[in-house]
């Protein structure tokens, strides 16, 4: 029975969510051409502001705890399990005081209205994940750009979305080479949960009802720990945080 509701419901979610794109992506070039990265960043988080009002037309909502807790004006590293894109959307909103920036495949910086124009010229990286030697100075340039800005990476490790909700092995490459070239960083871990039901039937129809959670996790300073530790807490913890 939902399957049939939502049919309709995400045919008019999409226009919505579509418009928006269309819309922003004249904005967002005015807002950085002219009045530079403030002007767009603010034009970014306010276009996801909307995006998400869009999903509440699904009965979908966020909830995020311990935002509190993240420390300010250092680096951070957010490290999270990944479930659909709708987790981007609501980071970007949610944690938009500390300017997350993502690592982001280089299929998504084009073709997509507003959302190929941030990842290219927003401050996040894209990466070809068929050429690691390539992915490796684009990472530690982002690494390199929070440090001296003191802004945040937000980095999944899994490396692809999880289609039921269970978390995937996290591989390490990535957060090592962010942790080495920001040393005066914290890792925060994620844990988001329920993300993967809003794309159960695929893209089409999306699942309605549903709650998603983001809880941050105690942070970790990267001065703290040698890798291996870093890494072995900061999976436990988004694992632990996991309900699946």
């Amino acid at each position: 029975m939902e399957k049939i509701i939502s049919y309709p419901i995400s045919v008019i979610y999409y226009l919505l969510f579509g418009l928006t794109l269309v819309i922003f992506h004249p904005i967002q070039w005015v807002c950085l051409n002219v009045f530079g990265y403030q002007a767009h960043k603010k034009s970014v988080d306010y276009m996801n502001f909307i995006l998400l009002k869009c999903t509440n037309l699904l009965g979908t909502t966020f909830h995020f705890e311990n935002i509190e807790a993240v420390p300010k004006n250092v680096p951070i590293i957010f490290v999270s399990n990944h479930q659909s894109m709708y987790d981007i959307i609501a980071m970007i909103w949610y944690l938009r005081r500390f300017h997350c920036k993502f690592v982001s495949k280089k299929e998504l910086g084009k073709g997509i209205p507003s959302v190929s124009f941030n990842l290219r010229h927003g401050g996040s990286v894209l990466i070809d994940r068929k050429d690691p030697k390539q992915a490796i100075p684009a990472i530690k340039g982002l690494a390199n750009y929070i440090e001296k800005y003191c802004r945040s990476a937000v980095i999944f490790p899994e490396g692809t979305r999880s289609k039921t909700g269970k978390p995937k092995e996290f591989a390490q490459t990535g957060l090592k080479i962010l942790c080495k070239n920001t040393p005066t960083a914290y890792v925060v871990p994620i844990s988001i949960n329920n993300s993967w039901k809003v794309v159960k039937f695929g893209f089409f129809p999306l699942g309605l009802g549903n709650r998603l959670t983001f809880v941050l996790h105690k942070p970790l300073a990267v001065s703290e720990y040698d890798f291996a530790e870093l890494m072995e807490k900061t999976e436990s913890a988004v694992v632990k945080g996991i309900k699946f």
